[in-house]
This record gives C-alpha cells, structure tokens and sequence, in this order.
C-alpha cells in the first residue's frame, strides 16, 4: 500500500497518478474517512483513558454506586465508539489499499501501445516456421494430453525440447548467481496475507490471476515473485546488508484472466510453466540504480543466447498495481513479424515492503521502510518459443546455443 501521510500531503497528485495507472478511486473520499477515523479513535482512546482512571480510583476500596454507574456508562460509550471505529478503519484500510503504487515521472501516460522502445537488439528476420508447428512435428510437445489431464492449455514437454528447457534453466541460474544474486528454491503456495501484500490486486474481479486452494487460505503462486517477497515479512534488516539478491526458480500457475486478444498459440500463453525470478530487496536510494542493474542482467542474458529484441519502458495504464516503473524486453518474432513479450523488471519501491511490514535499521537507529525490486531471468516456454523461431535450420533440425550446449551433452543440433 501507498503511505498515507504521502497521500495526506499530495492528494491531487495521488489522484492523477492513479488515475492515469486506470484505477478508479476516490482520494477525497480516502481523506475524508481518515479525517473521520482519526478523529473516532481520539473520543476512544479519550473514552478508554476515563475507564482506566476510574478503575485505579475505586482499586483498593469498595465502589460507590456513583463510580459504578460512571463505570456502566463508560462501557457502553466506549462499545458503541469501537463499534463505529471498527467500521471506519475497515472503510479506510479497503480505500487505501485500492490505491496503487505512485509512477515515476518518467514512466509514459496512455495504454499499452503508448509504451516506449527505448533500445533495440538484433537484426528482425522473418519467415520462420511457427514453434507449435516446429515442435508437434517432431513430438517434442503435446497439448492433447495436457488436455485431457488437466484441461486446455496444459501440456507436457518431451524428448530434447524438455532438456533444452532444462539447459536454459541451468545456464540462467549459473548466470544470475555469477551476478551475486543467490538461489533460491520457494513454496509454491502462498497465504492470502502474502498474495495481497505482494500487490496482485487486479483492477476488476474478473480480472483475478491467482488459482485458490478451496478450504484453504492458499493460493498457487503466479511467480516467485510472490513467495521471494514474502520471504522477509515482518522482519527489520541492518543496513550493511542490504542490497539482498535473491533468485528464485519455481513453476508458475495463471488463469491468465483478462488476456483475450493476445497472443495465445502454443506454449506463449499458458496456465503452468517455469521461471527463474531476480529479486533485490535494497535501500530507498539504491532502487532505480538496481532497476537498471537487472535489465541490464536481463539484456546480457539473452544477448548470450543470440536473440534480438528490444527494451520497453512500461506506460501507466500498461502497470500493474505495485510497480512504479516497469521495463519490458520484447523478443523479436520472425512468425510474426513484431515484438512479443519475453522478460519484465519492475521497481515496487516500498509499496510491497509496506503491505508486508519489511524495514531497514539505518546505522543511526532509524527504521524505515526498504524498497523491493522484481525481473525476470528467463520465463522458460516463452524462451522455447524464441529459441525455436530463431534457431531452426533449413534442414529441419534446431540448432542449440552455443551458450547452451555444455548442458545439452555438447550437442550442436537436435
């Protein structure tokens, strides 16, 4: 959540910018309930303070029918305030969460296609065979039984392109810690507390991600992003430590509600898959530093493996809630002939460390609130599709990265 002594202080502001990122909230409205709840818990607290005294005066002798019915009254003024207080706050936690994190100044205004490429990678060939034609052909992928197991859009991985998955994922963790960032493995499963504070609140209902374990306050992560986050909660770092690198591999589960009229053929967009996520928790000043640290990590990644692409800053209608700055890495399609979606590294700043109550102990003493920061490494069926459209041969064979081939037994073609 957004700190509400910012939004006390820069109301308009707050309102523009979250405006502008498509959520709709009333700010005045926000305002007004905490004018309301401040000044309730104050005739509480008051109330409760008259209650305490009044029990050290009668403490040691036998009240008097005066002090006991003083007493009687004071518990019936101080339920009735709670009850109304309790109501407030329940207001003003639901306005206050809905806000979501404030945009950098320099992130674009509009939609999605009002995004801006700001570096390009690679030549832009064209005429390449479809992945999903590519791999059913040679029976490396099969959606049929995916299917008929769990439903559409789950599949399975066979033969060389499963290795060839896993060859990605050993060369990705071998680079990212060769980065100083440290790996870890994380619970795929996260308590609602963690999922919310994270900031995964979609702008509608239908728009909701997340797969919920039914009877359980559990929900299938969509990214490791979720459980890497969670990881310190209530919990005050010591300064000298920070920043604090983590990678985190997991499989990632995502109804991928709200993604009509994208691209969806094949292994693009699917319901289950595997990534490796960066994740930095770090001090206030060191966070747009580190944005640019781990797109850069993410460019010289896939520069290694030979795929053109280019760089987007994210505009505001295009963010989700917790970032307040996003970069995307576009690879260059020769199906398509355009950019698709490969990698993502957002600067949350302390929207997500304040949800999760995650703080620093400056070397005054001090504590306050750190900043986190999230980018991918390598979504593994996306880096498939890519591999595959770049890397096929007039002979029929895909040639493996060079990059690659000392997790593939050396092999150069499979």
């Amino acid at each position: 959540m957004v700190d509400i002594q910012f939004v006390r202080e820069n109301a308009d502001l707050v309102q523009r910018k979250t405006k502008e990122k498509g959520y709709a909230v009333d700010v005045s409205k926000l305002l007004e309930v905490d004018v309301e709840r401040r000044a309730q818990l104050t005739v509480t607290e008051e109330l409760r303070a008259r209650r305490n005294a009044l029990t050290a005066e009668m403490k040691g002798a036998r009240p008097t029918e005066e002090q006991i019915e003083r007493g009687k009254q004071l518990k019936d003024e101080i339920v009735q305030k709670e009850a109304t207080l309790s109501e407030l706050e329940e207001t003003y936690t639901q306005l206050l969460w809905q806000i979501p994190n404030i945009t950098f100044d320099d992130v674009p205004l509009g939609g999605e296609e009002d995004s801006v490429e700001i570096k390009r990678v690679g030549d832009q060939p064209t005429g390449a065979t479809d992945h999903l034609d590519f791999a059913l052909a040679r029976d490396w992928v099969d959606f049929e039984r995916g299917a008929k197991v769990a439903g559409q859009k789950f599949y399975y991985l066979k033969g060389d392109l499963a290795l060839l998955e896993n060859a990605i994922t050993q060369f990705a963790l071998d680079f990212v810690i060769k980065k100083g960032f440290s790996f870890m493995t994380v619970p795929h499963m996260v308590n609602s507390r963690t999922a919310v504070g994270t900031g995964f609140a979609p702008r509608s209902s239908d728009q909701s991600d997340e797969y919920a374990i039914e009877g359980e306050d559990l929900s299938l992560i969509a990214t490791a992003e979720m459980s890497l986050t969670g990881y310190h909660a209530d919990e005050i770092i010591d300064e000298a430590k920070l920043p604090l690198l983590y990678a985190g591999l997991s499989p990632c589960y995502r109804k991928e509600a709200g993604a009509a009229g994208k691209h969806t053929r094949g292994l693009f967009r699917v319901h289950q898959f595997n990534k490796l996520e960066m994740y930095a928790f770090c001090l206030p000043e060191q966070s747009r530093q580190l944005h640019e640290m781990i797109l850069n990590v993410e460019e010289e990644l896939w520069q290694a493996l030979g795929v053109p692409y280019h760089v987007v800053n994210i505009a505001a209608g295009d963010l989700g809630a917790p970032a307040a700055k996003k970069y995307d890495i576009e690879y260059w399609s020769p199906v398509d002939a355009k950019y698709r979606e490969l990698t993502s590294c957002s600067n949350c700043t302390d929207f997500q460390a304040r949800n999760l109550n995650i703080r620093v102990r400056r070397t005054d003493g001090t504590i306050e609130i750190l900043h986190t920061l999230n980018g991918t490494a390598v979504s593994l069926a996306r880096a498939l599709v890519a591999i595959i459209e770049h890397y096929q041969t007039e002979g029929g064979t895909l040639e493996v990265p060079t990059v690659l081939r000392p997790y593939m037994s050396n092999k150069s073609q499979i």
